[in-house]
């Protein structure tokens, strides 16, 4: 199946079950996944963000109707309390419209959701450039300054006073509503909050998109994803935001893209993500990389494994959110599985 049948095949399989035992512990020593609170919803290709100890997610392609996509959410959801497995999550204002695949970064006492699509004339896939501001304390969300050019399916992070934005998806032309009107970036964007302004730093020389990001010792990881014409990737850069260059690091054990990445105990964890050779499905490992050694090593795999799932990094664990337990729109989730890694 091609990254083009990806979009398009959104229904097809009936939805299923998902066991949601209290705790699941793996063949990983001490280390073990928690079922947390779920979602009020089941949704996928999402980007959750972090700001003072709360989850935040908004957006996404979502199941309201069984467990595969049939709508675009508008939904922003809070979590106050991620480690209680008992803490609900809860509903706030949503979204302006509608928007898939919107990065949510944590940044100067905001929650910014950046990027993604929306519905437009003749498809979903409409790529947009907005940079949309909420903040808690109001229940609000606000147009702030948009990307200079519409940018989805890419890393995005809060680093050395910037949203640092870099490899994903844009515009190949004038055509802008579906998937296919698009070609894979290495474009790096850094928004500058108190200017509300954006400027262009030094691209990512692998241009990809489904990438995961995280910051790790100063530095934006950019680990995994995949190129339309070339299938998984198992690239992995790190930007260093000082000198504006980006250096290459020890790649994924193997290609994984729609993946996820967290940092807990100083190391990065990068999990899940889908294929398409030999009917498709979704990857259970998880990769832990160690910046002292340049090296990955294999974690506990995954409790339910999943693509287009978001993963968050809080007080040494692992957050794995939402997703889809089938390659493509299939099987979409509301599971929140919590790891924490072994010291």
């Amino acid at each position: 199946m091609t990254g083009m049948n990806r979009r398009t095949v959104l229904t097809g399989l009936a939805a299923c079950g998902l066991p949601a035992p209290a705790w699941a512990a793996q063949q990983s020593g001490e280390t073990a996944w928690q079922v947390m609170a779920a979602l009020p919803r089941r949704v996928q290709e999402i980007y959750p963000g972090l700001l003072d100890g709360r989850l935040y997610l908004a957006g996404g392609l979502e199941a309201r109707n069984g467990a595969n996509v049939d709508s675009i959410s508008d939904q922003l959801f809070v979590q106050h309390a991620p480690a209680d497995p008992a803490s609900p999550w809860e509903t706030r204002a949503p979204l302006p419209e509608p928007r898939h695949h919107p990065n949510l970064v944590g940044h100067d006492g905001f929650v910014y959701a950046i990027g993604g699509f929306r519905a437009g004339d003749g498809g979903i896939w409409e790529m947009i450039p907005n940079t949309t501001r909420y903040e808690l304390a109001r229940d609000e969300w606000t147009e702030m300054a948009p990307m200079p050019t519409p940018y989805a399916e890419t890393c995005a992070v809060s680093l050395g006073g910037l949203i640092h934005v870099a490899t994903g998806r844009q515009p190949d032309g004038e055509a802008n509503a579906n998937w296919p009107d698009h070609g894979d970036r290495g474009d790096h964007l850094a928004y500058d909050a108190a200017a509300d302004s954006w400027s262009r730093r030094a691209p990512n020389p692998n241009p990809r998109n489904s990438a995961a990001g995280v910051v790790l010792d100063g530095r934006f990881h950019v680990v995994g994803g995949r190129r339309v014409n070339a299938g998984n990737e198992t690239h992995h850069e790190a930007y260093d935001p000082v000198t504006d260059a980006w250096h290459r690091r020890a790649p994924l054990p193997q290609g994984q893209g729609g993946l996820a990445a967290a940092v807990a105990g100083g190391r990065i964890h990068a999990f899940g993500g889908e294929y398409f050779d030999n009917g498709g499905g979704v990857y259970p490992q998880v990769w832990v990389y160690d910046p002292q050694a340049d090296a990955w090593q294999a974690g506990p795999p995954m409790l339910t494994p999943r693509h287009g799932l978001g993963g968050v990094g809080l007080d040494g664990a692992i957050y794995a959110i939402g997703g889809a337990s089938s390659a493509s729109g299939r099987n979409t989730s509301d599971l929140v599985e919590r790891l924490i890694p072994a010291s």
